[in-house]
């Protein structure tokens, strides 16, 4: 059955064909489907319904100085995942990062909730409910036993209906504009409408990968093929102490720039420079090329990230090689702690 699904919808994908409906058409009941492609690891599972009900919710407010609003809004939702009985909600950092309030739905009960902790390094975000939830907490899996071709369940808040299987289409680097990198997100197919904090799940019904974007590459090397980038549960782990004692990850943190570069015809490109950060006051604008680093050149988006945080950590001066119009320039950006240009703590 899960050959048969994996070759229908990559042979959907390379003809152009929407793909984020492929199994409706099957008309099999999600919860019989599931147990079909995960096989006899089903069986030893919690019930799709126990699974379910740990996928909640969030709703959160952001101060209106806050640094992200003209990107992400004042207003965000999404999905999270209850992961212990106290009421902790593990969701995408994005949805919550400057929240003054926030709220979480567990069925059709709604409940305040309190920001715990962002990590921009991971992209994980942190709530937690006034009260218990009582629902069953998602248990963690290993996100490194994942292989390409396995079966996972994709679950946004809505119950059986924002449930979907999927399969692993590559485990591999994942570097963002916004001066992000992951050494090995999890890429998976069919996308996911709503992937935002989505849970995937493994056959076993354990937690494995928190939803982050959407995108038109899933298995990489340049193909179309539309799928979802998930976050490795097994990056929680060694970090969660740190973001529940004191809302963000002890130690030296790498140095931010606050530039917005794009890969493009094999040059790297500042499309956007943070108001107020970094880049802005050592007068790097939209437009420039980055050559390199120290004097030496990036390969690419990923390898210029491992240059910058090679020199030193969050406070480090970043001698960046800038092309701006015709002529190149070194230009020492003073780099800071990421979280410390946010407005965590609001005024409301």
């Amino acid at each position: 059955m899960l050959d048969c699904v994996i070759l229908l919808t990559e042979r959907l994908m390379k003809n152009g064909h929407r793909v984020d409906s492929l199994l409706k058409p099957l008309a099999v009941p999600i919860a019989a489907l599931w147990a079909l492609l995960a096989g006899p690891a089903a069986a030893q599972a919690p019930s799709l319904d126990e699974l379910l009900s740990a996928v909640v919710q969030i709703k959160t407010y952001i101060a209106p100085e806050g640094r992200t609003v003209q990107g992400l809004g004042k207003e965000r939702s999404g999905s999270g995942i209850v992961i212990d009985q106290n009421g902790l909600v593990l969701t995408i950092g994005y949805l919550m990062v400057e929240a003054y309030a926030a709220e979480v739905t567990s069925g059709n009960r709604t409940v305040p909730a309190q920001v715990i902790g962002y990590d921009h390094e991971t992209g994980f975000g942190l709530l937690r409910t006034n009260e218990p939830l009582k629902v069953r907490p998602l248990q963690f899996g290993k996100s490194a036993d994942l292989n390409d071709r396995d079966p996972v369940l994709i679950a946004s808040f809505g119950g059986a209906e924002m449930a979907a299987p999927a399969f692993v289409v590559a485990k591999r680097e994942f570097a963002g504009n916004w001066e992000y990198m992951l050494d090995e997100a999890i890429f998976t197919a069919p996308p996911h409408p709503a992937w935002s904090g989505a849970a995937l799940i493994s056959r076993e019904g354990r937690l494995v990968g928190v939803g982050s974007l959407v995108v038109g590459d899933a298995p990489g090397k340049s193909v179309h093929f539309p799928g979802n980038m998930f976050v490795p549960i097994d990056r929680l782990p060694p970090i969660l102490g740190d973001l529940i004692a004191d809302g963000r990850v002890s130690g030296p943190a790498k140095p931010w720039l606050g530039i917005t570069t794009d890969e493009a015809r094999g040059r790297l490109f500042v499309t956007r420079v943070t108001p107020g950060g970094p880049g802005e006051k050592a007068g790097i604008r939209a437009g420039d090329v980055i050559v390199g680093v120290r004097g030496a050149a990036p390969s690419g988006l990923a390898d210029f990230y491992r240059k910058v945080w090679a020199v030193g950590p969050a406070g480090t001066d970043i001698p960046l090689d800038i092309l701006q119009g015709s002529e190149t320039r070194r230009v020492p950006v003073k780099s800071m702690n990421r979280l410390d240009h946010l407005k965590l703590k609001s005024s409301l």
